[in-house]
């Protein structure tokens, strides 16, 4: 069976509601997509934003915070995600278990190999000792910056020593990584930040706040099949390389969790491909949709070019492989956007697109611009046309 690249963006616009002007709720958006990516704070609401014309930042919010029917979890590929509170413990058992024992090793060798202050006589038993105190003071504090965990924990303030003169080689603290570590083991969450919707100083709290009997324990390779159904559901059909590359699994895990599922094998425009066996090919046609800096769609696939040509990839990517704001139109790439200070959302087309889709284009921006009500949103990881939009002139959809 063949698969063209425009069947292919047809189900991306129906999927990932990209475009399609709905009304959803931040948590069926997350559904719509998976997972929202969630290393920049204000491109979690963005994502939302983008997909619904309804949902609000205070709808987000108290999904998040309030009912915590999502949870911001480290994941795939060892990044920031939210998502639905049911998918969570697939996710912690098919993506987080892996990240967790990969950063427990790395910590444990640094504790053992690397100088610090204090010295460290035994990494392991000084490990246990602290990560008890901290799962003993965030349980007494309710929620807690990393901080005030450090505070109270004075452990946490051991540091690493620097041993090379370069300039990249500092003292640093163990709370991060610690910290770090026991979020990826299911033990704790970052949840509401401090100041406002796009502050990245989030506060922690106990797992137990979504789960006061603990988070259900799935065995590691069902959920991993688990994990692979539901990501064929919303971003096949792919490549096996997509999938592997989205979870950071190994190649075996990958084939396996694929030999697992109800499978077939089309061929697509580019190669080789798989889909699940019941997968519908949609004939949906999308309008303009502009997509925050890491959004889930773009960051869907390894293999880009049926939506975005290799030729734009250097102007909207960082060279670490991190996407920038994009401009969507009919399934497709078609330029990039940031917000300049003081004049909202600017936009600039890399493709000729119809008088229509400029319109479109136009009613996207001024619409999102108010959403951000003067809030400045800077992404983690500038790219090329996003800094140039916003450092440079003035810049609207030309």
């Amino acid at each position: 069976m063949r698969i063209t690249d425009t069947q292919r963006r047809a189900r991306l616009i129906s999927r990932h509601a990209v475009g399609t002007g709905e009304s959803l709720t931040p948590d069926a958006v997350t559904a719509r997509v998976l997972a929202l990516h969630a290393t920049d704070p204000a491109s979690v609401s963005l994502q939302v934003i983008a997909r619904s014309r309804t949902a609000t930042l205070a709808d987000i919010a108290a999904a998040m915070y309030d009912a915590r029917t999502l949870v911001r979890v480290l994941a795939m590929r060892r990044t920031l995600f939210v998502v639905e509170k049911p998918f969570m413990p697939v996710v912690q058992a098919g993506a987080s278990a892996g990240v967790a024992r990969t950063l427990r090793t790395r910590l444990l060798k640094e504790l053992s190999t690397k100088p610090t202050d204090p010295v460290i006589d035994d990494a392991e038993a000084w490990l246990a000792g602290v990560e008890a105190d901290v799962d003993a003071a965030l349980r007494t504090a309710g929620t807690a910056t990393g901080a005030e965990l450090s505070t109270a924990v004075p452990a946490l303030r051991t540091a690493f020593l620097p041993t090379t003169d370069k300039k990249y080689d500092v003292r640093r603290n163990v709370t991060s990584p610690l910290l770090a570590l026991l979020s990826a083991e299911g033990r704790m969450v970052r949840v509401q930040p401090r100041g406002s919707w796009s502050s990245r100083h989030h506060t922690w709290a106990p797992v137990d706040y979504w789960w006061p009997d603990g988070l259900p324990v799935i065995d590691e390779a069902e959920a991993r099949v688990e994990l692979a159904r539901r990501w064929l559901e919303v971003f096949g059909p792919a490549t096996v390389d997509d999938l592997q590359w989205w979870t950071g699994w190994s190649k075996g895990h990958t084939q396996k969790a694929v030999t697992a599922l109800d499978v077939r094998e089309v061929e697509l425009d580019s190669g080789p491909g798989i889909m699940l066996s019941d997968t519908e090919i949609e004939n949906a046609a999308g309008g303009a949709a502009l997509l925050p800096a890491l959004d889930p769609t773009p960051m869907g696939w390894k293999d880009r070019r049926w939506f975005l040509p290799d030729a734009h990839r250097p102007a909207l990517f960082d060279t670490f492989g991190n996407v920038g704001p994009t401009v969507w139109w009919n399934g497709r790439v078609v330029g990039g956007w940031a917000v300049r200070p003081g004049e909202g959302v600017v936009t600039r087309l890399i493709e000729e697109v119809p008088a229509r889709a400029v319109a479109g284009i136009e009613r996207e921006a001024v619409r999102i611009s108010a959403v951000l009500d003067g809030t400045p949103v800077t992404p983690s990881f500038p790219t090329p046309l996003e800094k140039d939009l916003r450092t440079g002139p003035a810049t609207s959809v030309q």
